[in-house]
């Protein structure tokens, strides 16, 4: 169910490995090859900073491919770009440079920081958030079918949760959606069922990388004593590491849980105050009065 976040991810992390692998042959490099490097570039001979930077970068390298959380080695070699790029600066001063072959170095290093500062970026992104979990239920005097029906045909989803503006059955299990965020922000994303199985669940996931990623599942339990269905809905999304997403989502009067118990209340009263028809295109009778949840 995670696949698309996942895939991220692994994305980020092969970036981010890249870079260390590179960094440890650049840094072998500085450390036995130093007297030709400073040659090439025209500058004095000053093996011993040369053979440092190395150092740093094989350093760093190992940091990178021995962890699976890499982030910090990742920033440490933005640093080390920055302080390469203020060496190259320094040589450009120097009466013995080689101004072709130092600008072709101030090239590549930058190349290299645009790279290393973008899976720094990635990495940072990826361990800051986190995945929450939201499940909530409710008991409906509807049968299972009926309540699946409801639910299967997603265009009727907006009549029980007034976030939604519109739901769109796109064609192979596909849909596309439209609601509305904070201050009256219109978001949309596109999602898919990932399984089904008719009157007993439905499960979903947004589509590719999303701002609005989730995914979870619908289960139509049958109530014991034959009294309706219990509806069952778990759904896990990502938010920043820190509360500040949920904190503020609290401080305009709906947490997530508070959110999707209201929309399933909403759920019960429309399908229990309406007539539902059956396979047979009869309409279901209407629940009596007075019962109890």
């Amino acid at each position: 169910m995670r696949e698309y976040s996942i895939t991220r991810e692994k994305r980020d992390g092969r970036l981010a490995k890249g870079l260390g692998l590179f960094g440890i042959v650049l840094g072998l490099g500085e450390v036995f090859a130093q007297r030709r490097l400073t040659r090439w570039l025209g500058v004095a001979d000053q093996p011993w900073l040369m053979r440092i930077f190395g150092l740093r970068e094989i350093t760093s390298g190992l940091g990178i491919l021995a962890n699976n959380q890499p982030t910090g080695w990742v920033w440490s070699r933005v640093l080390g770009d920055a302080m390469d790029l203020a060496v190259l600066g320094g040589a450009l001063k120097s009466k013995q440079k080689n101004k072709r072959n130092v600008g072709i170095a101030i090239g590549a290093v930058v190349g290299a920081t645009g790279l290393d500062l973008l899976s720094a970026r990635q990495l940072t992104r990826n361990s800051s958030t986190r995945e929450y979990r939201v499940v909530q239920s409710i008991m409906i005097r509807r049968t299972p079918e009926e309540v699946f029906s409801f639910w299967r045909q997603l265009e009727n989803l907006p009549q029980v949760m007034p976030d939604l503006d519109s739901v769109e059955q796109t064609g192979n299990g596909h849909s596309h959606w439209r609601a509305r965020g904070l201050a009256g922000k219109q978001i949309e994303w596109d999602a898919e069922i990932t399984g089904e199985e008719p009157n007993r669940y439905i499960a979903w996931r947004t589509i590719s990388d999303q701002a609005y990623a989730h995914y979870g599942e619908v289960r139509f339990l049958t109530a014991s004593g034959g009294r309706g269905t219990v509806v069952r809905v778990q759904m896990n999304y990502w938010a920043p590491g820190n509360s500040f997403g949920r904190g503020l989502s609290r401080l305009v009067g709906q947490s997530p849980e508070q959110k999707l118990q209201l929309d399933l209340y909403r759920l019960k009263q429309t399908l229990e105050a309406s007539e539902i028809k059956t396979a047979e295109g009869q309409p279901a009778e209407r629940p009596r009065r007075g019962s109890s949840v």
